[in-house]
């Protein structure tokens, strides 16, 4: 959200007022500015640089000395990312009185509404410049200014939501009674009824040609109708998004080896085949049975052509998670020692469900493990890090215990070569990977 306001002087002035007084930790102006200016003033941009007074205030504690030490000490492996929020700074002669009155200006910013990610025209959020610079503190602050937004977020999501459910149950009483008055009109088929008795033919039925603007930006709608490209090291999208990578194979050999380690002919359950990377892994491990859900017909299609369907301790179940997870439950002969969960193009909204919803009934209580690929916000490292405690506390208030486990990234830029050459955008710039754990509580 910008608030820049070039087209009356007036508030142009006033705006790099506050700028100023935020990059000079001006607190007591800054207080008063921020009354005066309207409820977006605390997130006001600069025209030429896009900086608001977040960025200003921390890029104000800049210290070359701090920077270089920082960037050694980032060099050599050390997380400077993760800790809480009044953390001080490893060795040196402590916090200074600059990252002080910073934090101080950061703060007070933040009370009056500004906005926790907003990005300059560097594409640098306020929270990258803290990284940058080695302010630890400073950037835990926004670490946690960003997990309140999310969470707040969430919760607005979820009253929407119940209001559109009791919206559409008014709808439906209203469609039910005006039925009830046309009985003798011919009836239309009950394409619901057929869906449920034949998946396949409702996943045939989505699978329409996708419209162009829709590729830009999948979904789980578009993504299902979209054609899909394989490559031996990845599959796109019709888009040249990138769908799953061969660089993943070492996170997903360690997941494999987490989840299965502890005991023989485990029961597994993964959702999203995708390359088959893990599958493979949990083939390795000789399980008494392994069900799979894919949704999509061009996966299902390389599935049937590399012979998963002819494993005699495989199941494919062809579909949607959301359809076919709650006919497993129901079905209730099927409990799993491991569950994985991978899927593209949904939104954290669709993870969340999945936990709080559905494993409760899938997961065996007798020391059953689940994971998921954890690439939450994972095209910047301070949305990772927001993202990694927003699911560390919904999955806490699911009934779930987690234990991380961080694994280096391979290097995806060398010179000469990428990772993402014919790819359309990084998913992944994180050193590490935070490698997600889950039982149930207790």
């Amino acid at each position: 959200m910008e608030a820049e306001a070039d087209s009356d002087p007036d508030s142009a002035i006033h705006a790099q007022l506050i700028l100023l007084a935020a990059s000079h930790h001006d607190t007591e102006s800054l207080h008063t500015l921020l009354r005066t200016g309207g409820v977006s003033s605390a997130s006001v941009q600069d025209p030429e640089s896009g900086s608001t007074p977040l960025h200003a205030a921390i890029a104000a504690c800049h210290s070359p000395t701090r920077s270089k030490e920082a960037r050694v000490t980032q060099a050599n492996g050390v997380d400077h990312n993760n800790g809480d929020s009044d953390g001080k700074e490893d060795g040196g002669e402590g916090e200074s009185e600059l990252e002080q009155a910073g934090v101080k200006t950061v703060k007070l910013l933040l009370q009056n509404g500004a906005i926790w990610n907003d990005v300059n025209q560097n594409d640098e959020t306020p929270g990258c410049i803290a990284r940058r610079l080695g302010l630890t503190q400073l950037y835990n602050i926004m670490v946690d200014a960003g997990v309140r937004a999310e969470i707040l977020l969430s919760r607005l999501d979820e009253y929407e939501r119940l209001k559109d459910e009791d919206s559409e149950d008014e709808e439906e009483k209203l469609e039910s009674d005006a039925a009830l008055q046309n009985q003798g009109s011919t009836a239309e088929p009950d394409t619901a009824a057929q869906s449920e008795q034949h998946p396949q033919l409702a996943l045939e039925q989505e699978v329409a040609a996708p419209k162009d603007e829709d590729l830009l930006n999948p979904n789980p709608s578009t993504y299902l109708r979209s054609s899909l490209i394989f490559h031996p090291s990845h599959i796109l999208d019709a888009s040249s998004n990138g769908v799953m990578m061969s660089w993943e194979t070492p996170l997903m050999h360690r997941t494999a080896f987490l989840l299965c380690s502890s005991r023989p002919n485990l029961r597994i359950l993964n959702i999203g085949h995708g390359m088959g990377i893990i599958d493979s892994f949990f083939q390795s491990h000789s399980p008494s049975t392994h069900h799979i859900i894919e949704a999509h017909p061009s996966v299902l299609a390389q599935m049937r052509q590399q012979g998963w369907y002819d494993k005699p301790n495989v199941t494919i179940h062809e579909g949607k998670w959301q359809d076919i997870c709650p006919r497993l439950i129901e079905d209730g002969t099927m409990m799993f020692d491991v569950i994985y969960f991978d899927t593209f193009a949904e939104e954290y909204s669709a993870l969340r469900t999945f936990f709080s919803d559905l494993v409760i009934g899938l997961l065996d209580d007798e020391g059953g493990k689940w994971g998921f690929f954890n690439g939450l916000g994972a095209d910047r490292q301070i949305c990772y890090d927001v993202y990694a405690k927003v699911v560390e506390m919904d999955l806490f208030e699911a009934g779930f215990d987690v234990e991380w486990e961080d694994v280096q990234v391979p290097e995806l830029e060398r010179e000469g070569a990428s990772s993402w050459d014919g790819v359309r955008r990084k998913y992944w710039v994180c050193d590490k990977y935070r490698l997600p754990i889950c039982r149930f509580a207790g």
